[in-house]
């Protein structure tokens, strides 16, 4: 029995979730546990990757049917539900399911007709999340991605042997993987093809698997992937990396690697589009009278005039002082909403010369309070 944590459980969903809400439990999870948000934690990095592989199975349909159905035994590499016949589970991670030709079978269709194990196939796509802070957005960096992939195992070269040995050509099937039978019945000669019992569809029989891929040349491993991140990326996109994915198989292409953007929020910029929002507070005085006031921009302090008057919520524009454009050139606007902040804790004094401020301007502060009270 497997001692690893059911992969629903690992994700904290039913197993009835859909993929929706597999997809939003992993980036949650993903994002709280990523080692660049916990530096130096070996159990954050452990349930990293305990997440990561979690959702490698259960985003793959036919992973996550075979899982649903046989358990961690499912999605074994060496796992093989119909003994190494037709139908059966074989290969690495699910990258050799074969089912046989029914066509072949029944209407005497050739060996072409049949999937060929021994064929080069591509290798599985790989998803990696970039976590990256507001700023890293706007400006772009390269960030180093944990990422899990499977690659060719270097005891053996990708053969499968144990180092100093080789593999037997099957004489069964001539190395092919497939073997022809023909059947006589009344309605003529039927002829199908299958996989080779022998060898399993492989064409070579390894009597001394290597000990570190247990024979099949393939293994799985961390690796940190340098990523290049665009300026201008927003959350949520994603980054296509082609050949950075998984091995693939009998000198197949490896597949690609696509990477999620997650920004962590700022706290003070916001982001629409390629404009940038930002929120100042003012006193009443600079309000009232203007004043010289200097914005944080993410290009440093600027300096801006505020006009006489000013009310609260009021909106400036500060041009060019946004996001780049991923496609083209140039950059959004920074949009300055002013707050006009109410003094409290006045001394005498102050309360004084507010008095006679609003006596000037027609207003009995004296009268308003008296009022007040009456209610």
């Amino acid at each position: 029995m497997s001692d690893k944590r059911d992969y629903y459980e690992a994700l904290g969903l039913q197993k009835d979730a859909s993929d929706e809400e597999i997809k939003k439990a992993f980036r949650q999870l993903a994002k709280k546990f990523h080692p660049d948000m916990n530096p130096g934690n070996k159990r954050a990095e452990e349930r990293f990757k305990e997440i990561n592989e979690a959702y490698e199975i259960l985003s793959d349909s036919d992973k996550k049917s075979r899982y649903d159905q046989f358990g961690h035994a499912g999605v074994d590499p060496n796992f093989n539900a119909g003994g190494g016949g037709f139908g059966g589970f074989s290969g690495f991670g699910g990258m050799d399911f074969d089912l046989g030709d029914l066509f072949g079978s029944f209407f005497g269709g050739s060996a072409s007709g049949n999937r060929n194990r021994n064929a080069p196939r591509r290798g599985e796509r790989v998803r990696a999340d970039a976590i990256v802070t507001f700023e890293e957005a706007a400006f772009g960096c390269e960030k180093e991605v944990p990422v899990m992939r499977v690659e060719p195992c270097d005891d053996c070269e990708a053969t499968g042997c144990k180092p100093g040995t080789t593999a037997e050509k099957c004489a069964n099937c001539n190395g092919s993987g497939v073997v022809t039978t023909q059947q006589r019945t009344p309605f003529g000669v039927m002829q199908s093809s299958g996989e080779c019992p022998k060898c399993s569809g492989r064409g070579k029989i390894i009597h001394q698997p290597c000990l570190k891929c247990r024979g099949l040349g393939l293994v799985r491993r961390n690796r940190n992937i340098k990523v290049n991140i665009p300026a201008g990326i927003d959350n949520g996109q994603t980054i296509s990396m082609r050949g950075q994915g998984s091995a693939g198989a009998n000198g197949g292409e490896p597949g690609d690697l696509f990477v999620t953007i997650v920004v962590v929020k700022h706290a003070i910029y916001q982001r629409d589009g390629n404009s940038v929002h930002i929120e100042m507070p003012l006193t009443f005085v600079q309000a009232a009278l203007g004043a010289d006031i200097e914005v944080p921009t993410l290009d440093g302090k600027v300096k801006y005039t505020i006009p006489e008057g000013t009310q609260t919520g009021s909106v400036f524009r500060l041009r060019g002082k946004g996001i780049q454009n991923l496609r083209g050139s140039g950059r959004g606007d920074q949009f300055v909403t002013v707050n006009v902040v109410v003094p409290t804790g006045l001394s005498d004094e102050q309360k004084e010369l507010l008095q006679k401020f609003a006596s000037s301007s027609g207003e009995n502060s004296t009268d308003t309070k008296k009022k007040k009270k009456k209610k």
